[in-house]
């Protein structure tokens, strides 16, 4: 895959932090970024789902009551 340049500035203090973390897992440190980049997306991804679920578990009454409504209606039957 190709790789684009990334300038960004942090404190001394991240940088070493990053670069040690990144050495610790046999990674350079632009791998080491995109790894955190990939993994902090897809916990992203997994809350957003997680958060539907819980809206849907709390909420799901209300939405079978509307079918129920639009079921009973008159003329929402084909002929």
């Amino acid at each position: 895959m190709a790789k684009t340049q990334l300038g960004v500035r942090v404190d001394p203090e991240v940088k070493r932090l990053a670069q040690a973390r990144a050495k610790d897992r046999g990674l350079d440190l632009g791998d080491y970024i995109a790894r955190l980049v990939r993994e902090d997306a897809d916990g992203m991804r997994q809350r957003g789902l997680d958060a539907a679920r819980r809206f849907l578990d709390e909420h799901q009454h209300l939405f079978d009551e509307a079918e129920d409504v639009d079921r009973d209606a008159p003329g929402t039957h084909a002929a």
